[in-house]
Parts: C-alpha cells; structure tokens; sequence
C-alpha cells in the first residue's frame, strides 16, 4: 500500500516514469522505502529545498500512522 502511494506520486512528477522503482524494507516497528528515479529526474522528485520530498514524506507519514508504524522515506540515485 505504501509503495503503490510513493510510486503513484513518483511517477506523476517524473518525465521518465519507466525508471520509477520502489524498494519496502519491513521492519519490527518502521516500514523503510528507498525510491530510485532517473538521474535527470532527481531533481524533480526532491523539489526546491527538498520541499517535494518533504510534501511526500508528510503524506506518507500521515498513510503508515493507520497502519501503526513509522515510515521512512529514502530517495537514492
């Protein structure tokens, strides 16, 4: 459920959508997903000031508190 929303919002900000991929790492008490775009679309997905990652981290922050776990958003390259 959670990777289905970060890859969703991903894809929607990217112009290689193709390149999308979202890794879950479940743990004990934190669900950990690390997202992978294209190198040119990095800077897309992070946003001015990091203020599209941090919008995607509010929102999936807000998505895994009804799960009762605690997200992590990574963004690598």
């Amino acid at each position: 459920m959670l990777k289905d929303l970060v890859e969703y919002l991903a894809k929607a900000l990217v112009d290689n959508p193709e390149e999308v991929k979202v890794t879950e790492v479940e743990g004990e008490s934190a669900i950990t997903l690390e997202l992978s775009v294209a190198k040119t679309d990095l800077g897309k997905v992070i946003g001015r000031q990091g203020k599209t990652a941090r919008a995607m981290r509010t929102i999936l922050g807000a998505s895994s508190a009804k799960l009762g776990k605690k997200s992590i958003l990574e963004i690598v390259e």
